[in-house]
């Protein structure tokens, strides 16, 4: 998806469905992939954030210990998002911003 959109050369750490596999991490809701992403960035958990919009995935990230979790709600389970560890759920990542 990167790729495709042009952006790729925006991020310097890349932590996907290929790393997992090339590194044995678990899936969600197993924190591996957060955390191995926090650390090739050399960044501890406790100061990192993380933004998803699965259940499965915010589950990871609390998991993991991760400073602040946004669950971003897309389909209507911002509920669903908070009881599984949402700090904070936003329709939209604009709402960060002050746009929405």
């Amino acid at each position: 998806m990167l790729a495709v959109t042009g952006i790729e050369g925006l991020f310097d750490v890349r932590a996907d469905g290929v790393v997992a596999e090339e590194e044995g991490l678990r899936g969600k809701p197993a924190p591996d992939m957060f955390l191995a992403a926090a650390q090739a960035l050399g960044v501890g958990p406790a100061s990192g954030a993380v933004f998803e919009d699965a259940e499965a995935g915010v589950a990871a990230a609390r998991a993991g210990a991760f400073g602040w979790v946004v669950g971003v709600d897309r389909t209507g389970h911002a509920d669903a998002l908070r009881r599984h560890g949402a700090d904070i759920v936003v329709g939209d990542l604009g709402e960060l911003l002050g746009e929405r």
